[in-house]
């Protein structure tokens, strides 16, 4: 049921940055400054990132992350955190992300066993 692939065989590291926390495939950008006087300078664009506290209805606790505006977004159009890291491309979760993902899915295939202990 799991994929039996190691975590950091999956999830790729190009920003460092992204990979601990849910960035949704945001990177940093490169371009230039350039002034009236034409001389180009390099400068660089940081994805928007804000530290959140997102309540896992699976794990029944706050998760705190580093989270991006786009990924906020997109959370909120699955309803909540679980359903987003359970629908969501591993490539676009990074190693924080993959790491809960299993925490969720661990917890899920606990429960219904737990239950059936509970009803016999």
């Amino acid at each position: 049921m799991f994929p039996s692939i190691p975590l950091f065989a999956v999830v790729s590291a190009p920003f460092k940055r992204s990979q601990l926390g849910l960035f949704q495939g945001k990177m940093k950008q490169y371009g230039n400054n350039v002034p009236n006087s034409k001389h180009k300078t390099r400068r660089t664009w940081l994805p928007n990132v804000h530290n959140q506290r997102l309540f896992s209805e699976t794990l029944q606790q706050f998760v705190r992350l580093k989270v991006t505006a786009r990924a906020l977004k997109t959370i909120k159009k699955y309803g909540n955190i679980d359903k987003y890291l359970l629908n969501t491309d591993p490539e676009l979760l990074g190693w924080e992300g993959m790491r809960l993902r299993v925490l969720i899915r661990e917890k899920q295939s606990a429960a219904p066993q737990e239950t059936a202990k509970a009803s016999t």
